[in-house]
């Protein structure tokens, strides 16, 4: 059975504080566009803290930060000149950016197994 995101947290971090602190270590600007407030996290869930906390993990390790991240996403659609549809991409969220890197992926293995 799989465990609940409390039992994740207390397992891994001990208590919800610590996996906060964690989340806050990786939102430097070069990962996150403030969308909430620092005081906002203490209010999100314990799975969507983990959620987020593996996405920023994740970009950090692959791409190093947003821009590089939105780069791709515009070399995967053939539109690096493309500055409005870059503007468009920059005020999308970080989970949201990650949502779409995901899916092209996911779109290309699909084309090149087809």
């Amino acid at each position: 059975m799989k465990e609940s995101p409390f039992q994740t947290v207390k397992e891994k971090f001990k208590d919800k504080q610590s996996l906060i602190k964690a989340v806050k270590a990786l939102t430097s600007e070069e990962l996150w566009v403030d969308g909430i407030s620092q005081k906002g996290l203490d209010r999100v869930s314990n799975r969507k803290l983990l959620r987020l906390l593996e996405i920023l993990t994740e970009l950090k390790s692959k791409f190093g930060s947003r821009g590089k991240l939105i780069d791709q996403l515009l070399t995967n659609q053939n539109r690096l000149k493309d500055r409005d549809y870059r503007s468009r991409l920059e005020r999308f969220s970080t989970p949201q950016l990650w949502d779409i890197y995901r899916t092209q992926i996911k779109r290309q293995k699909a084309t090149k197994a087809g």
